[in-house]
């Protein structure tokens, strides 16, 4: 088959939706990237080397809640999406989309080895005519460095063989406005064969298309808008550090701050950063930056605000129990919230650990509610929910709200606490809280 033919023989497929698709990684981005697929026609395996996920998929129970039951059973019902931990499959696949997770090591450098790892597998299995994708978030450079050398030892070359390109992910747990679907996607391609190919495959399902000149463009934008968001929460938590040195209100300053109609941007303190984006991606650009001798100082130093966080509200927490006259080893602490954000049950990374982890440290005896966490490891220790009653609010010194679920009744939980220290506002709209509540 010509070189001509093989992009062609594709593009047909994407077109009527007759090209197979493997998904590897059926996490938070993986997952609803299958089912969307799958819902408009394309057969798509999900490969993972978890086997109780691969069981769940293909019993077509769902464990991601930005993924819709009803749909998900549909497409399993219909033999439109399965899932397995065999890799084999990939030599019957004409695309292939990488979402495995790019975690940190404790140095903060970038651990590639899912990545590197997967893509071994494919060059295993590699065959003409088919198209790479990377979703996950990395460094700028990663597709072309440390991918393609990889896929290449199968004897296949890029956009002439076979295709790959960067896309990377753009999910927001627990966003009901912007879904997969209407969420715009920015794609680079290795090659210019590559991009037209990786466009015609994602503009099946998604609304609007942003094209890149390279991959290596595409994997900058993502950490960039990660670093966006982690140096402007590290300047507002900043905001908060100062303003409880000088005894301001935070969050009376930037209530009127945000009336501004122009210029500023909401963004709110907190206990620290969590999940699987802010924490981690704008390091992988700083480990990176240091190949051209350059040091990206806001990067850095937001990193460093943002860790400081939850050293803060233990901080707290002991002035506060020293003004109702208890030692954190004679205290009995609630915490409200586990996950890194409100209405999730999602722990990555998530502040609330490592304030937990500090506390029962300080010989504190702790308790936790979070209505979407069942129990968690912090430290040494595994932790269970706490069903909240008037009892278990009532018995303790102190609640420390870490996480603003929305389905919580703050008012009543204002009302039955002795003293509560709520680090993300989310007893604003209790009118009887001056007096009992101290604010971040």
């Amino acid at each position: 088959m010509s070189k001509q033919k093989t992009m062609v023989t594709l593009l047909e497929k994407i077109r009527d939706h007759s090209a197979r698709v493997g998904v590897i990684g059926l996490g938070y981005v993986g997952l609803p990237f299958a089912v969307e697929k799958a819902k408009v026609g394309f057969s798509v395996v999900g490969i993972d080397q978890n086997p109780n996920r691969v069981s769940q998929i293909n019993r077509g129970e769902n464990y991601i809640g930005d993924v819709r039951d009803e749909e998900l059973q549909e497409v399993v019902g219909v033999g439109k999406l399965s899932a397995t931990t065999d890799f084999s499959v990939v030599q019957n696949l004409d695309i292939l989309i990488i979402c495995v997770p790019t975690p940190l090591n404790q140095n903060l450098a970038p651990d590639l080895s899912y990545v590197e790892g997967v893509t071994r597998e494919i060059s295993r299995y590699l065959c003409r005519g088919q198209l790479v994708s990377l979703e996950s978030t990395t460094y700028p450079g990663t597709t072309e460095e440390i991918m393609l050398p990889l896929l290449q030892q199968s004897g296949l070359k890029v956009d002439e063989d076979f295709f790959l390109c960067h896309s990377p992910e753009r999910v927001d747990p627990g966003n009901k406005r912007y879904t997969t679907q209407n969420t715009n996607k920015v794609i680079g391609g290795v090659g210019p064969k590559s991009l037209e190919v990786g466009m015609e495959f994602y503009a099946k399902t998604i609304l609007k298309m942003v094209a890149v000149s390279s991959a290596r463009a595409a994997e900058m934008v993502k950490v960039y808008e990660n670093t966006f968001r982690a140096v402007n929460i590290a300047l507002v938590n900043e905001m908060a550090l100062l303003c409880d040195k000088m005894n301001l209100d935070v969050w009376e300053v930037l209530e009127a701050a945000f009336t501004k109609p122009f210029g500023i941007m909401p963004f709110f303190p907190g206990p620290g950063v969590g999940g699987h984006c802010i924490p981690l991606d704008p390091h992988y650009l700083e480990w990176k930056a240091r190949e051209f001798g350059f040091t990206t100082r806001f990067i850095g130093l937001a990193g460093q605000i943002n860790r400081s966080m939850p050293s803060f509200v233990r901080e707290k927490v002991w002035r506060t129990l020293n003004q109702l006259k208890k030692c954190p080893s004679n205290s009995r602490i609630l915490v409200i919230g586990l996950a890194y954000k409100k209405d999730l049950n999602d722990c990555r990374e998530s502040p609330a650990l490592e304030i937990c982890e500090q506390l029962l440290a300080d010989g504190v005896d702790l308790k936790v509610h979070d209505p979407y966490v069942q129990c968690a490891q912090i430290g040494n220790h595994i932790v269970h929910s706490q069903e909240l009653t008037e009892e278990v609010v009532g018995e303790a010194d102190l609640v420390v709200i870490a996480t603003d679920h929305s389905n919580l009744d703050y008012s009543w939980l204002v009302d039955h606490s002795r003293c509560i220290l709520d680090t993300r506002n989310a007893t604003k709209k209790v009118p009887n809280r001056h007096g009992k509540v101290v604010l971040l």
